[in-house]
């Protein structure tokens, strides 16, 4: 498999992740759970100064998830567009790659630690097939 098509196969894993994560978002306040319901409500319901501003548990909840959507979406479209010009500027697309495949890698430890596998093994597949095209893009000598 070529760069390309593995740097698009990442873009398109992290789309999964992106649309897994936007259902979690938008009903991660109504859980079935009545204990873990009244952990949401006290979340919402408690607010306290922090750096200026007044929010709750829920508000920052709530606007991690929110940027982690835009994180998401903007690494899609930052893979997609470098997976064009990886034959053209490889030394230049491989310097953008490096980082992204090692916060993905991140992102699936963190995500085996805090949240749960499928998103975890997501983020780790996106790293790897990452590394994966940096690795193919190599000149063969």
């Amino acid at each position: 498999m070529n760069a390309k098509i593995l740097i698009r196969i990442a873009a398109a894993l992290l789309l999964i992740h992106l649309l897994g994560h936007l259902l979690g978002h938008f009903g991660w306040d109504t859980p079935e759970d009545l204990k873990m319901q009244e952990v949401v409500d006290t979340m919402k319901r408690y607010k306290a100064d922090f750096m200026g501003a007044t929010r709750s548990m829920a508000d920052y909840y709530h606007g991690y998830s929110l940027m982690l959507c835009f994180v998401f979406g903007m690494t899609i479209c930052i893979l997609w567009f470098a997976s064009d010009f990886i034959e053209l500027a490889r030394k230049i697309v491989v310097k953008i790659l490096y980082p992204i495949a090692i916060t993905y890698i991140a992102f699936g430890v963190i995500e085996f630690l805090y949240f749960f596998p499928f998103a975890a093994v997501i983020s780790l597949l996106t790293g790897l097939f990452t590394f994966a095209a940096i690795i193919r893009s190599q000149p063969t000598q």
